[in-house]
């Protein structure tokens, strides 16, 4: 009986950790403590890089932004009244923080129809796919993570209207991102 409930809570233990119980990586600020703890997320990575032209670092930045690599961030509540709950500041879910009608844009562009903002590989195929729209539509090399991440918050049209310039709290989560970017890169040079 005692070996029975040593394996039971071996198990619920276990689950815990696996749906979401812990972090996902132990420091979401270090590329190589990703990487170590987490080969499927690199193995993405390197794909998105090949597929779709986005540095590693840049892609790892705008998550890092994004969700803090949580696969089921959502956008806080909006309430009514201060404390009767009305629903979520926008759609926004899952790693890349991607609204329903991007996401959907993006399942209808690449066939991905069965995609989950949930799963690390969609998420950086989709940011993979939208950096690569980016420098199509707007002009933005991939590898300018502090552009990159104006136009991936603002969208195509937002960015190119300029709106994000008024924004001082978004000009600095780019500043943000970009440096995080450079962090990344730096450190993934000296562990992959």
């Amino acid at each position: 009986m005692r070996r029975y409930a040593s394996v039971v809570i071996l198990i619920l233990v276990g689950s815990c950790s696996i749906f979401g119980g812990g972090p996902m990586v132990s420091d979401i600020d270090d590329a190589c403590t990703i990487i170590a703890e987490r080969p499927d997320w690199y193995r993405a990575a390197r794909n998105t890089e090949s597929k779709w032209g986005l540095p590693p670092e840049v892609l790892f930045s705008i998550i890092w932004r994004e969700s803090n690599f949580r696969p089921e961030a959502k956008t806080p509540r909006t309430y009514f009244l201060g404390f009767i709950p009305t629903g979520r500041v926008s759609t926004a879910y899952g790693y890349p923080q991607a609204i329903d009608g991007t996401w959907d844009w993006y399942r209808r562009e690449t066939g991905n129809r069965y995609a989950s903002r949930e799963s690390f590989r969609d998420a950086a195929d989709f940011i993979g796919w939208y950096s690569r729209t980016t420098l199509r539509r707007n002009g933005i090399a991939q590898a300018d993570a502090y552009h990159q991440y104006l136009a991936y918050h603002e969208g195509h049209t937002g960015y190119r209207r300029g709106n994000w310039k008024k924004k001082d709290w978004l000009l600095r989560a780019a500043s943000a991102v970009r440096r995080q970017s450079q962090i990344y890169r730096s450190q993934l040079s000296r562990c992959t």
